[in-house]
């Protein structure tokens, strides 16, 4: 390999250093008028823990199918962050139909408080130190909405 194509290879090796965590997975349906059609749906969130966050939602026919297109669409949807000393900037509370999510920025140490969808995107953020509660809906789609938009909403001081 010569130089060029050398820093080509980093590059794209760079590009490939997102996480991905399969949120969701479940078997849907759709009745038509031969009968049920099956398909599988999948929820992944991908990360570079760096600061830079994406999910995506995709049907497939099987369920290695459906984890492949939610990832190429989490990817055409990754966000920047703000990640200041492993925490968040300041509190903020977001609501995404009737998911609510509230984020507070935590001291050193004290680790990621929060429940299961909310966790793995504030991990795959990057944060270290943050408390969350989930107030609203249980739905994790919608929560993970509402924690990427309170995540977009942080302003820098």
């Amino acid at each position: 390999m010569n130089g060029s194509e050398e820093k080509i290879q980093r590059s794209i090796d760079k590009k490939e250093e997102l996480e991905q965590r399969v949120v969701e997975i479940r078997r849907v349906t759709r009745v038509t008028a031969g009968g049920k059609q099956l398909s599988f749906r999948a929820c992944v969130v991908i990360g570079d823990k760096k600061g830079k966050v994406g999910m995506g939602v995709a049907k497939g026919a099987d369920v290695a199918i459906a984890i492949e297109k939610a990832v190429r669409k989490a990817k055409k949807n990754l966000v920047e962050v703000p990640l200041i000393k492993g925490t968040i900037p300041h509190q903020i509370t977001e609501k995404f139909k009737a998911s609510k999510v509230l984020l507070k920025p935590a001291p050193k140490g004290k680790g990621i408080i929060a429940g299961g969808p909310v966790r793995v995107v504030l991990e795959l953020a990057g944060f270290e130190d943050v408390v969350s509660k989930m107030l609203g809906s249980n739905n994790k789609i919608n929560n993970i909405i509402a924690t990427i938009n309170a995540l977009k909403k942080m302003k820098i001081k």
